[in-house]
């Protein structure tokens, strides 16, 4: 198994896991002590995601699935995972923030635009709608997507292009 790391994406060589099919699009950035782990099919990350942290991202088998049934794990693209969050859903669109401590179970779809608040946990089977908004006391629906967070994805790969290593891009690590 193998990762691939486009050209432009920042993969930090600290204790970041890459096991299996991972492919990491352009303009992604991976801060330290992050897991990445393709166990049940490949996992996709788009563009400019920034995934911080801490995160935990696992495409992995539930218990009494038929594990010749691989699962495509997709993440779009502008996508934040602040520290800390976990994330088994197997689609995530454009636009997305997942705040500090939040966990997304496999059998949520994750539209665009939306935002899963610090520490809330999502697990049932169901597909949110665009600009859905979580916190711990409610959900609601935003009139209009989330800020973009291209400075903030700018700023930090300035920064920590200072201080980091990077796994080379545009070859392929072995897992």
């Amino acid at each position: 198994m193998s990762a691939q790391i486009a050209q432009g994406a920042l993969v930090c060589e600290d204790r970041v896991e890459l096991v299996g099919d991972v492919t990491i699009g352009t303009r992604t950035l991976i801060h330290p002590s992050v897991k990445i782990i393709a166990e049940a099919g490949p996992v996709i990350i788009g563009e400019n995601n920034l995934i911080e942290e801490q995160t935990v991202i696992v495409n992995k088998f539930k218990e009494g699935d038929d594990r010749n049934n691989i699962k495509v794990m997709i993440i779009g693209d502008n996508n934040v995972f602040e520290v800390g969050t976990y994330s088994e859903a197997l689609k995530i669109g454009d636009n997305n923030i997942f705040e500090c401590k939040s966990k997304v179970g496999r059998e949520v779809t994750v539209s665009n635009g939306c935002i899963i608040g610090a520490m809330c946990e999502l697990n049932t089977n169901e597909i949110l709608q665009d600009n859905t908004i979580i916190t711990v006391k409610q959900r609601r629906i935003a009139n209009e997507k989330p800020q973009s967070q291209l400075s903030q994805l700018d700023f930090l790969s300035k920064l920590l292009t200072n201080f980091q290593k990077f796994k080379k891009p545009n070859t392929t690590v072995r897992t």
